[in-house]
């Protein structure tokens, strides 16, 4: 693979100091952490020449992650569960994809990362302890690709994915050559250099330029924009100069036990930055009910916004139009645009990304235009299709990755406002698959008031992942039914999803609108539904 935009492991004079705390280290044999090529320095982390294994190298971050370190001039291979358009995307670009996760290392291993999903116990984990090969988790080699760039963090319970993909795409339109790392496909990364994904041209990497070259901050290392996950603390991992907080709300209870901790967690977060005599900006959500708690005794600049005039940056929305105007304080409208996604959550992301990219020298009609351009990514409000049905009349289908409550609230609210099937004598039906027993158990009651904008609610079994067997007795799909019903919402259980997809057959009338929800493989149900008998 071509090395000519490798990123330089070097830190410029002008770029930020490594904050308070060191990054760990990658673990080893012994339980100890070993210091090496891999370790927290930031003019060390150089993974030219070396052999690096990914265990699940398939997920959308980890295979970023793979393009990223072979354009650093590491050898890179991997394994995972399964094959997967990411897979086979970079079994295409020559790294080699193992799916025996049981299989031995390769002879020459000088180091392995593992994604989040990975327990410790893993045989390719344990292989690495016997040999004494040091190894990292996602985050922890992600935030060693940050040190020695200008790193942008999008945090939050909420918006991460898609807020980091507009911002990609806005500094990209910019000229300004980002490096991108986004937790999900976006095809618009594609028009500025994104290898990589896989069906409809999706993407969600960049590898981006060693320094700056143009804007306010031209000259300076080269940017690298992620999105950064709460879940396990991993943005704990990350060293950026700039970062955006979006929401901070109950989530990963199964991790922290508590909101206070969450909160605690994102506090730690923003401490991570740099003073703000070396650049260092927190933008974090005016609305956020946890702002002060978070933005206590920290050292950089700290800018709020929202749709309160009394933000730094005052966000002006028309739900009607789509229209959108960024108010910055002291300086009027700095930028409008007309968003083809719909809801103001769609709207509050577009504004922190643009508010992002003038933070990183774009220029305010720039960033008005391509977010006008931005067409969305995959799983993100995803139109998939349109059908007619037999009887006559259609029925259009969306997929939404949304699992927490209030991503289900704002995305069945956005939707009734954009499609308004009640208009047409049609409705709203919502196909939603709970992610997690723990996160069902811990939010009911949220999610028992999060469907009031759906005619009719449709629950396949809880997807089951990370939590235990015990976990998995505590709660269950029909749980959630019974809360909806009790609230007046036509809602039934229905498994598995072929099921789900013959019932949709029978209760569709024309001008429905069906979304599929949750971030497990739910969106086979409308894919299915699309195809008809």
């Amino acid at each position: 693979m071509p090395t000519t935009s490798v990123m330089s492991p070097q830190v410029g004079p002008s770029s930020i100091a490594t904050p308070p705390g060191e990054l760990a280290g990658a673990r080893g044999a012994s339980g100890a952490r070993p210091r090496g090529w891999w370790d927290g320095a930031a003019d060390r982390f150089d993974p030219s020449g070396k052999s690096i294994y990914l265990i699940g190298i398939g997920g959308c971050g980890m295979s970023g992650l793979a393009r990223m370190l072979r354009g650093r001039g590491a050898t890179v291979s991997g394994s995972d569960a399964c094959c997967s358009q990411f897979t086979e995307a970079l079994r295409a670009e020559g790294v080699h994809v193992a799916f025996d996760q049981s299989g031995p290392l390769p002879e020459s291993c000088d180091l392995v990362v593992a994604s989040a999903a990975i327990k410790p116990d893993h045989p390719q984990l344990l292989e690495a302890d016997r040999r004494g090969i040091p190894h990292l988790n996602y985050a922890e080699a992600l935030g060693r690709c940050m040190l020695g760039r200008t790193g942008v963090c999008v945090a939050g319970t909420h918006g991460k994915s898609t807020t980091t993909a507009m911002l990609g795409c806005v500094l990209g339109a910019a000229g300004l050559k980002p490096g991108v790392i986004v937790g999900a496909n976006c095809p618009q990364l594609a028009e500025f250099g994104a290898v990589g994904g896989g069906a409809g041209g999706g993407r969600g990497f960049l590898l981006g330029a060693d320094v700056i070259p143009a804007g306010l901050q031209r000259g300076e290392p080269g940017l690298l924009i992620a999105e950064a996950c709460e879940f396990n603390r991993s943005f704990h991992n990350y060293r950026p100069r700039i970062a955006a907080i979006t929401s901070v709300e109950a989530d990963h209870l199964d991790v922290y036990g508590s909101l206070d901790e969450v909160v605690k967690a994102f506090a730690e977060f923003a401490q991570l930055l740099p003073g703000k005599d070396r650049g260092g900006v927190l933008l974090i959500a005016h609305e956020c009910a946890h702002r002060t708690r978070i933005t206590a005794g920290l050292m950089c600049e700290v800018q709020t916004i929202g749709f309160s005039p009394s933000a730094d940056w005052s966000v002006q929305y028309d739900p009607r139009s789509r229209r959108t105007g960024l108010v910055r304080k002291g300086e009027g409208l700095v930028a409008a645009w007309v968003t083809r996604m719909p809801g103001e959550h769609n709207a509050m992301n577009a504004a922190t990304a643009a508010a992002l990219a003038i933070l990183c020298g774009a220029d305010g009609d720039s960033v008005g235009r391509s977010l006008s351009d931005f067409a969305g990514l995959e799983r993100r409000m995803q139109l998939l299709g349109e059908r007619t049905l037999p009887r006559g009349g259609t029925v259009r289908a969306y997929d939404d990755y949304g699992h927490h409550p209030t991503e289900v609230a704002a995305t069945l609210r956005a939707l009734r406002d954009y499609e308004r099937p009640q208009e047409r004598g049609g409705r709203l039906i919502c196909v939603f698959q709970p992610h997690q027993h723990s996160r069902t158990r811990f939010l009911l009651e949220e999610f028992a008031t999060a469907f009031n904008e759906a005619d009719m609610v449709i629950v396949p079994h809880i997807y089951f992942v990370r939590d235990s067997e015990i976990e998995k007795t505590k709660v269950s799909a029909a749980d959630l039914v019974d809360k909806l019903r009790q609230r007046g919402v036509q809602a039934m259980h229905l498994y598995p999803f072929e099921a789900i997809v013959e019932a949709l057959e029978v209760v569709c009338k024309p001008e429905d609108v069906l979304v599929v929800m949750g971030a497990g493989p739910v969106d086979t149900v409308a894919r299915g539904f699309l195809k008809g008998k």
